[in-house]
């Protein structure tokens, strides 16, 4: 079943850390199994980089803390190597960490370098994007990784209901699409063209974290826009090579969107005023945020509909 969020404000910057806990916690019943955020904060001139060096639910045999050590001394080293200066690399979790570098290369060649150490996993890569995604739900995410009070410009967020992959953090949204700085999806449906977009964006040189379909559209909508497409003709493409029922939300550095399939069965609730936008699966969530007398309306099939900052 499973339930995504977005907001983005238009001309400030907010708490979207609490924001965004408030929203998807109000919609767990959707998707008990794991929790994600793609949180925006402003831009600082330094590459920021997620990235995971085992699973939640890994067994933790006598080794399993001398290797997370082991190989986040190989994580420091190989950002050396490639030529990034290190800020600082702080542990969210004894699996999960955030690096804060100034580097200058090719991101997709930074991320394959770091992909190459053993369970080494890139969450996302940016300026200002910061993929945060684990098991449990909302509010325990939140609280792991300390994300209330994150000052940002907008945010996509997702609870999932494991249906077809399992229950780990690769099989989480969101999805950073690899290799492009400062994009991610999240995804309520399923793509039945799947493997065919698969192999095709696999010819083209792009790597996938997990079998999941949603990875598909990120990585789909990056290439496009690598090749000239803005967010919103990417997206309007989507909807005539993406087989399936879908709704989806995309965000870049500046721009939030949401998509919905010719069928529109997967549910998307939207409030737009002057100063912000906020949408989701349910209107409950967007109540959890705007606790005042609101308007919602319902995106119609078919329908892109972008905004930016």
């Amino acid at each position: 079943m499973c339930g995504i969020a977005g907001i983005i404000h238009r001309n400030q910057t907010s708490d979207v850390g609490t924001e965004m806990t408030a929203m998807l916690q109000s919609m767990k019943h959707r998707g008990p199994d794991s929790t994600g955020y793609a949180l925006f904060g402003e831009p600082t001139g330094r590459t920021l980089i997620r990235f995971k060096l085992a699973d939640a639910n890994d067994p933790r045999d006598f080794d399993f803390r001398a290797r997370l050590q082991r190989n986040r001394a190989r994580v420091e080293a190989r950002l050396r190597e490639i030529g990034a200066s290190i800020d600082r690399i702080d542990a969210e979790t004894e699996y999960a960490f955030r690096a804060v570098v100034r580097y200058n290369g090719d991101l997709k060649t930074l991320a394959d370098y770091l992909e190459d150490i053993p369970g080494c996993e890139v969450l996302s890569l940016g300026t200002s994007l910061e993929i945060v995604k684990d098991l449990g739900d909302a509010n325990e995410v939140a609280s792991q990784y300390e994300l209330r009070g994150f000052q940002g410009t907008h945010a996509i967020g997702h609870v999932r209901m494991a249906t077809e992959s399992d229950v780990d953090i690769s099989g989480a949204h969101p999805y950073w699409a690899y290799p492009f700085a400062d994009v991610a999806v999240v995804h309520n449906g399923q793509l039945t063209n799947y493997f065919q977009w698969r192999r095709r964006l696999e010819r083209s040189g792009h790597r996938f974290q997990s079998e999941c379909d949603s990875e598909i559209i990120a990585v789909y909508l990056a290439e496009k826009m690598a090749n000239g497409s803005g967010l919103k003709d990417a997206m309007e493409e989507s909807l005539d090579e993406l087989d399936g029922v879908f709704t989806y939300m995309a965000v870049t550095k500046d721009s939030l969107g949401v998509a919905k399939d010719e069928m529109a069965a997967k549910p998307l609730v939207l409030y737009e005023s002057d100063d912000m936008v906020v949408m989701a699966s349910e209107e409950i969530a967007i109540r959890a945020v705007l606790d005042r007398e609101i308007d919602t309306s319902d995106p119609y099939e078919r329908q892109v509909l972008v905004w930016t900052r």
